[in-house]
């Protein structure tokens, strides 16, 4: 290894890799297991951090995955991977467990030990190996990714004939809150917790699955510690995830290529009334949270307040006390509330990474957004710089699913080898979503 600033360029034999990955967060974990048995491609990924971890700030003992353990790193395009959850069980002894338990449903923190113990078994992972910069070389045709090794600060050199990045989404504030406000995201939730239980008054702002763990593991605690806790949204209600059959069928790949296929336009309404889909809480969390407050309006005075259709529109540090500025969304109230404690469950949103400014003329963008191909590519030329999770306008509910993980891969996949190495299923769903294809409906004029 070199000292100091030297620049190692790292590739067999001097040379190109096929694949570089820039990060190793689910999805592209997920890429790395299914890319594992194609040993005809030389294929390398580079993770900041020092071993897998997934959102460790949210590993609240006890909360769910939202997905069917099926839906792991590789089962739904690879049922025989080495790399499944139930091998994992079976290699881990557990098996039968696994089978007894009948729950479909992991535990954040089980599904971190599975990828865990997935992310050790590859060998083209180099850790701790921040990505600075990317540039496009014309002369040898590929792409020169440059990367900080965080241990001996050392740069290193790699080319790549393809991009895969998947170094996730950032966590997102409300606008009216000031980058300085020391705040606290649902994402720094459990290294927080001790100093928010100190608070008199903790407030959680956001009504999604976050806020709903968040508020939960803070009302349990209730008993031996004396705050009072506000849950607030600008919801009308704080709202169940939908999870009938039927609305499940729209997390697969017909749905996929359906929604990919509209119009841009009517992409951006169907998005505003699916929030139901990926924004709820689930069933049995509701159900805990209802019987803890029900359990505890019997034997003590009130200390918690839920409160919807309140919009956050101005956050003030003033002392020890943040100030919040409220409007209510179905009257023209507006109120003034102080807490001492805030935490933030407003979800993320995807930024381009600065290492990107550099190929930003080879990449198809619009408004600040990458314009995906149905393969996920972002670059002009095609299928050469995919991007993970950062597709919701192109290809909508399915594009941050975790269930949807192994379909995108595959796609991915299939576009890097340019032939079918792993099959995408079709005919997914009993429902279709438009009639095209079947004579019995004659096509008029459109609307």
């Amino acid at each position: 290894m070199s000292s100091g600033n030297e620049m190692t360029y790292t590739a067999k034999n001097g040379g190109v890799h096929d694949v570089l990955g820039v990060g190793l967060g689910p999805f592209n974990l997920s890429l790395a297991c299914l890319m594992a048995p194609l040993t005809e491609l030389d294929v390398v990924f580079l993770e900041q951090k020092s071993e897998f971890t997934w959102h460790e700030g949210m590993m609240i003992p006890g909360t769910t995955l939202q997905t069917n353990f099926i839906a792991d790193l590789v089962t739904l395009v690879d049922p025989t991977s080495k790399f499944s959850y139930l091998n994992y069980c079976k290699q881990q002894g557990k098996i039968y467990q696994c089978y007894f338990h009948e729950n479909f449903y992991l535990t954040r923190q089980e599904y971190n030990r599975y990828c865990r113990w997935a992310a050790r078994q590859l060998e083209n992972v180099h850790y701790c190996r921040q990505v600075t910069a990317i540039t496009f070389d014309n002369k040898r045709e590929c792409y020169v990714i440059t990367a900080t090794d965080l241990l001996s600060k050392c740069e290193h050199v790699y080319c790549a004939r393809r991009l895969v990045v998947g170094v996730g989404s950032t966590p997102c504030l409300p606008d009216c809150v000031d980058e300085t406000y020391q705040s606290v995201h649902s994402s720094m939730y459990l290294e927080k917790k001790s100093r928010l239980q100190q608070a008199r008054r903790i407030t959680v702002i956001g009504s999604g699955q976050s806020g709903a763990e968040i508020y939960y593991d803070l009302l349990r605690d209730m008993d031996h510690c004396m705050y009072e806790l506000y849950w607030i949204t600008r919801s009308s209600h704080f709202f169940q995830m939908e999870t009938g059959k039927f609305a499940l069928e729209l997390f697969t790949p017909d749905y996929a290529n359906h929604f990919y296929s509209l119009d841009n336009e009517i992409k951006s309404d169907v998005l505003g009334y699916q929030s139901s889909l990926f924004k709820g809480i689930n069933a049995s969390l509701i159900a805990k949270i209802y019987d803890e407050l029900a359990q505890k309006s019997q034997s003590e005075v009130a200390r918690t307040y839920l409160y919807s259709n309140l919009k956050l529109t101005q956050c003030n540090r003033l002392d020890s006390q943040t100030e919040l500025i409220l409007d209510h969304c179905q009257t023209s109230g507006r109120y003034r509330f102080m807490s001492d404690e805030v935490v933030f469950a407003t979800g993320y949103d995807y930024r381009i990474p600065a290492f990107m400014q550099g190929i930003v003329d080879r990449l198809r963008l619009h408004d600040g957004r990458y314009r995906q191909n149905e393969n996920y590519a972002v670059d002009m030329v095609g299928n050469q710089v995919f991007i993970q999770n950062a597709g919701l306008e192109s290809h909508g509910v399915t594009n941050p699913d975790l269930g949807m993980n192994c379909y995108r891969n595959a796609r991915i996949i299939n576009a890097i080898a340019q032939r079918e190495v792993y099959y995408v299923d079709c005919n997914t769903t009993f429902q279709a979503f438009s009639p095209e294809g079947n004579d019995q409906f004659l096509r008029l004029i459109d609307q």
